[in-house]
């Protein structure tokens, strides 16, 4: 069967597996560490403001969330944090990385569904090792044609793509849990998105819902809503050629 010419890329963390719950549970014992020492709002607040201080140097990713939780407990112990407490946080940042991959429910019959018609593409951002350990034991490789693991999920960067993989933007329709970084660049651009919003958001990906784009914009409560969307996606661009 001929597959289509349109393209529709993927988010991967917290669109296909689980991946912020991850973090949360390590943000749990790291507040019961520092828990002596400052009330878990004050933690929270100063390893964020760690986190975005650290992006331009470290970007995404596990490893530099580890960096940044222990130069945030230096600072917020004073530099009474033991060498233990760091090795600690250090074997919190390994569990992490070595955490097994849970697909989100219906992500494997949907791909299955969607990829025999149209061209997949797997758009990530974060550390290069970890995201392809993850698509690695995710088993989903296969449904793509494209893998792209990007430091920066911006307008310059999907350009980027597009031009690389000869992507028409108004044949594109992006697919993820992210509005910040998943739908309003790409809709930028003249693309389309699909939200599928995940049940915990990083405060670095919070954004303002952007206005209704017809026909070019859907909202989903699960994933396996998604190749109805795109048949009526595919649709409506037929109709109007």
């Amino acid at each position: 069967m001929a597959v289509s010419d349109l393209t529709i890329g993927f988010d991967a963390d917290d669109t296909l597996w689980h991946n912020e719950v991850i973090f949360e549970q390590t943000h749990e014992r790291y507040r019961a560490l520092l828990a002596r020492y400052h009330d878990a709002s004050t933690v929270d607040r100063t390893l964020f403001a760690t986190e975005m201080r650290n992006l331009e140097l470290y970007g995404y990713g596990i490893k530099g969330f580890t960096l940044s939780a222990i130069e945030t407990a230096i600072e917020l112990t004073g530099g009474q944090i033991t060498a233990d407490e760091i090795r600690h946080l250090i074997e919190l940042g390994r569990d992490m990385l070595a955490h097994p991959v849970s697909l989100l429910d219906g992500v494997s019959e949907t791909l299955a569904a969607l990829a025999p018609h149209h061209r997949l593409v797997l758009i990530t951002k974060g550390d290069l090792r970890d995201q392809e350990r993850k698509l690695t034991k995710s088993g989903l490789a296969a449904h793509f044609q494209h893998i792209e693991i990007v430091s920066e999920k911006d307008p310059a960067a999907y350009r980027r793509l597009f031009t690389r993989h000869g992507i028409a933007p108004a044949r594109f329709l992006m697919v993820g849990n992210s509005l910040k970084s998943d739908i309003l660049p790409v809709l930028a651009l003249g693309g389309s998105g699909v939200h599928i919003p995940y049940h915990i958001t990083w405060e670095a990906e919070h954004a303002t819902p952007p206005p209704d784009h017809p026909g070019r914009l859907f909202r989903l409560g699960h994933v396996r809503e998604l190749p109805g969307v795109v048949e009526s996606w595919a649709g409506s661009l037929d109709l109007g050629a």
